[in-house]
């Protein structure tokens, strides 16, 4: 066993394997007996968020067992249409995971998760809400009803997430995200991260791929073009303005939303 390391009591991995959150969780369940529940983070995971940090909490549901250490085990009422199975693996529904996590988590964080999921799985946002609807008592059900209301499932990314967020709490008119731009036979050849298209103003997340690939500076610049062409004046944002520069990001959106006419 030299050559493997213990994760729990009987799990065990290879040594020198960087573990993710899904091996993570996978790893938790494996010391249940295989009888727990994934959820929060760990059922995120499982579900196909491919965002949730290596280093998230591992929680587990309905497990009869004390928690081992690094392992959350989540209390609390769980109805059998809020569970469901994948690959034999028991974990909670998209709807009761992106509960658990809007209501638990602090807002920007919880966002990004719900936005992920949502995202992933493709589903409603109504779906959600309904389980908010049966437990009306709940801890941390004002935070989950806030975090639901800014949720949108066209974001793409945490850092989407992030650059929507500051739009919206700095009191401009929420964005339409994913926005499709068709070519002059009708056809949808590209897509804006958000924007509004009555203004024709749309922004945009550059990760630093963007910065450095000279095939992906290449495109950019194709693609800034084709939009010109049909209108559209595009805000880019980088990480490094996201995190540094947000007042004048904020800035440079008002002006061009100014320039179109829209009434702020």
């Amino acid at each position: 066993m030299r050559s493997y390391r213990m994760v729990h009591r009987n799990v065990y991995c290879p040594n020198g394997v960087e573990l993710t959150a899904l091996d993570r969780g996978i790893a938790a369940w494996l010391w249940s007996g295989r009888k727990a529940t994934l959820a929060g983070h760990s059922a995120a995971a499982l579900l196909g968020d491919k965002y949730v940090p290596p280093d998230a909490p591992v929680e587990l549901a309905r497990t009869r067992r004390p928690a081992a250490r690094g392992i959350f085990v989540l209390s609390g009422e769980f109805r059998d249409d809020e569970l469901c199975e994948i690959e034999g693996i028991s974990c909670t529904t998209p709807a009761r995971t992106a509960y658990d996590l809007g209501r638990r988590l602090k807002l920007e964080s919880g966002l990004i998760r719900v936005d992920s999921l949502l995202h992933a799985t493709k589903l409603p946002k109504a779906e959600v809400a309904l389980i908010g609807q049966r437990y009306p008592g709940a801890r941390g059900i004002r935070q989950f009803r806030q975090t639901l209301a800014l949720a949108d499932g066209g974001a793409e990314s945490p850092q989407e997430t992030r650059v929507r967020l500051l739009l919206v709490r700095d009191g401009l008119p929420r964005p339409v995200t994913q926005i499709p731009v068709r070519n002059e036979w009708g056809r949808v050849v590209r897509r804006i991260d958000m924007g509004w298209p009555e203004y024709l103003v749309g922004v945009e997340y550059d990760g630093e791929h963007h910065w450095t690939n000279p095939d992906d500076y290449a495109n950019d610049i194709e693609r800034l073009e084709f939009l010109a062409a049909r209108g559209w004046l595009i805000v880019r944002v980088s990480a490094r303005q996201l995190r540094y520069q947000r007042a004048e990001v904020l800035r440079r959106v008002r002006d061009a939303l100014a320039r179109r006419g829209c009434p702020l």
